[in-house]
């Protein structure tokens, strides 16, 4: 792998993403970062999203902090998770920020929730809080779209939770409203 001090050009399609998160997989966050001079941080409490950050820089993503997909010009979202040992994921994932006005038509089809789960490269990171950060390896990457029933929970999902936003009922969300797609204050 190069040395990286400026990151790459974004990829020019999804095969050339997948190949470059398929490199990766297998480092240390450490050399990683050692690798594109970035500090690593003694943890994650105060920059949650540096893990994230750190392979978008090796991946070339164009979003940064914008409100759209990661590598809009291919249409995939990234997401880092965090997985035990056993492979399983120790968390949830932020997708996006919920709408809370001008939700007038919208509909699930034209969401920006939808879009950004339309095409999804997941890396899986060494998560359990006894590995230190710099020690912890990166997965094998996985490249997922929902399937149709999965896409129908999502629909489901959300239509319920904005049925809640519409009628002003927010504060009456809790994480036990939906089955896969769930309502969270940023902090959590």
């Amino acid at each position: 792998m190069s040395v990286y001090s400026l990151p790459p050009a974004p990829p020019s399609d999804e095969h050339q993403l997948f190949q470059r998160a398929q490199a990766l997989s297998g480092f240390t966050l450490g050399e990683l970062a050692t690798r594109a001079q970035w500090v690593i941080p003694a943890d994650l409490k105060r920059v949650k999203g540096w893990v994230g950050m750190l392979l978008e820089f090796y991946l070339g993503a164009s979003a940064g902090s914008k409100p759209e997909q990661d590598f809009a010009d291919i249409g995939i979202e990234l997401k880092t998770i965090p997985i035990s040992a056993q492979g399983k994921p120790l968390e949830t994932t932020f997708v996006c920020v919920a709408p809370l006005t001008g939700n007038s038509g919208v509909t699930w089809e034209s969401s920006h929730v939808r879009h950004k789960l339309a095409r999804v490269l997941w890396v899986p990171v060494e998560g359990e809080r006894h590995i230190p950060l710099a020690e912890r390896r990166v997965g094998a990457p996985l490249l997922w779209s929902p399937n149709v029933e999965e896409e129908e929970l999502l629909r489901r999902d959300w239509e319920e939770l904005m049925d809640l936003i519409v009628l002003g009922k927010v504060e009456s969300i809790t994480a036990r409203h939906g089955q896969v797609l769930q309502l969270r204050p940023k902090a959590a």
